[in-house]
């Protein structure tokens, strides 16, 4: 009881902080272009750090070290895709991207898709904007219930007692500040989770080596004795089981190469190509470090706990916390968990808010002023944030979680082919990527819908059955006439 009660307070100083910083960076916004996307003048550094911790979320502090502690080595291969996506993204989409939004002045991520490819342009951002902020729905919904199972688990709370209390962190500083509140609160979240994923791992080998009463005495052991196939990459599988194995691990790097919006938004608001190679080498190592602790935390959690004991895989990280650590510093790190949903749902608010706004609300209305022009942003803003909270109240929670299975199949493997042809072949004309966007996303859902994920997953599907798509519409049909 006493560790809830340090946990709590811990918990409420920080968010305490969180929400002022948040209030804090709003003040600098003056125009929709500050809410929409800074000003495009953030330093590398904050563009690094939001864009890690936006798209790591709770993956890497909760997802990624339970599914290390149930299955062993073969999440390796997980690691192994996102680390090579956000890679290769930091080194040849970042600077290209934030180059191509300055050149064309696009302060949203369809913004710049539609005015690249002008010849479709209009339906490009129509048709864009809808399937993002339709699905960015339920991806909101989702992270608000995370949100409240985290703060049930931690404290006994009611799960939606613990959502409302999410929603109503998040909420007030996203709709006052938008993107510049968003990227600022994302760095402090992003170094508390960077110290909880290496300091965590470190102080967990130093206390196996002094505690005879855990499971093993190291990881290997503890995979080992485990069994299931824990202790091998390639788990109990043979054959082309193994190969599907590979491929569903790898095949999360699709969604880093430029296909998941919020995080091409952090690309697109640096101020500068000089800012660009700071942030890529700040992402770079940060991922790395990431990704190799979340593995080691899970692999301790098996050699401290053994398999199959915790209620839930997804607690191994907090579990790990509150066994090495003092109370009151494990509260500390454990809170980074819960920054981690938190700088991932406000991104996903704004993203979602300043789409619908900038194109296609503003464009039906008359020309406002400046101040009326902001307002309009912030009320849209909240709007879609009651109604994310309504579609993870009232949804089933097996509707919710399939929604993200198709936000990172379809939205990721989708526009990930059209954000790489786009910057790549010149050939590629606005026809072609709205082909592209419809294929991907009818075929994402057909494909779910279908039980094929279980078979082959879409995020490899989704590329390339895009990828095929693009390249045939693109010489089949001729491209219109540019704007």
């Amino acid at each position: 009881m006493q560790e809830q009660y340090q946990l709590l307070l811990v918990l409420i100083v920080y968010m305490s902080f969180i929400i002022g910083l948040g209030v804090y960076m709003g003040r600098k916004v003056k125009n929709t272009s500050d809410y929409a996307i800074a000003g495009r003048k953030l330093p590398g550094w904050v563009a690094a750090l939001s864009e890690r911790a936006t798209g790591e979320s709770s993956w890497a502090l909760l997802g990624l070290p339970g599914a290390a502690y149930a299955t062993g080595l073969v999440e390796i291969w997980t690691a192994i895709g996102c680390v090579t996506g956000i890679i290769l993204a930091w080194i040849f989409l970042a600077w290209r991207i934030r180059n191509e939004a300055e050149k064309y002045s696009a302060n949203t991520f369809t913004e710049y898709l539609a005015r690249r490819h002008g010849d479709a342009g209009k339906w490009i951002r129509f048709t864009a904007t809808s399937f993002i902020v339709f699905f960015f729905f339920f991806y909101i919904g989702a992270q608000f219930i995370g949100g409240g199972k985290t703060l049930h688990t931690m404290f006994g709370i009611d799960p939606i007692y613990g959502m409302l209390v999410a929603a109503a962190i998040i909420i007030p500083y996203t709709m006052y500040g938008g993107f510049q509140s968003v990227v600022y609160t994302d760095c402090v979240q992003a170094l508390l989770m960077i110290i909880t994923l290496v300091v965590g791992p470190i102080v967990g080998f130093i206390y196996l080596s002094n505690h005879t009463d855990a499971y093993a005495p190291d990881i290997f052991t503890a995979l080992t004795k485990a069994g299931e196939g824990r202790d091998s990459l390639m788990g109990v599988t043979s054959g082309m089981g193994t190969g599907l194995l590979i491929g569903g691990g790898l095949s999360w790097m699709f969604g880093y190469l430029g296909g998941m919006p919020q995080l091409v938004m952090r690309f697109m608001a640096i101020s500068d190509t000089h800012q660009a190679k700071k942030g890529r080498n700040i992402g770079v190592l940060w991922t790395i470090f990431a990704y190799s602790g979340a593995l080691l935390l899970g692999f301790i959690g098996l050699a401290i706990f053994g398999p199959g004991t915790l209620t839930d895989q997804e607690y191994v990280m907090p579990a790990v916390l509150l066994k090495i650590f003092p109370p009151v510093i494990a509260a500390i790190l454990i809170t980074g968990a819960i920054a981690a949903m938190i700088s991932t749902a406000d991104s996903l608010l704004v993203l979602s808010s300043t789409e619908l706004s900038e194109n296609i609300v503003k464009p039906a209305i008359k020309k406002l002023s400046p101040k009326k022009d902001l307002m309009l942003s912030r009320l849209i803003t909240v709007i879609i944030a009651l109604v994310a909270v309504a579609a993870a109240y009232f949804s089933p929670q097996k509707l919710i979680f399939t929604i993200v299975s198709y936000v990172w199949g379809g939205i990721g493997g989708t526009f990930s082919v059209v954000i790489l042809l786009t910057l790549f072949w010149k050939k590629y004309h606005g026809l072609a990527v709205l082909f592209s966007i419809i294929s991907g996303m009818l075929f994402t859902i057909i494909w779910i819908s279908s039980g094929m994920e279980q078979v082959i997953t879409s995020r490899i599907m989704t590329f390339v059955v895009t990828l095929f798509v693009a390249v045939l519409t693109t010489y089949l049909i001729p491209a219109g006439q540019k704007k």
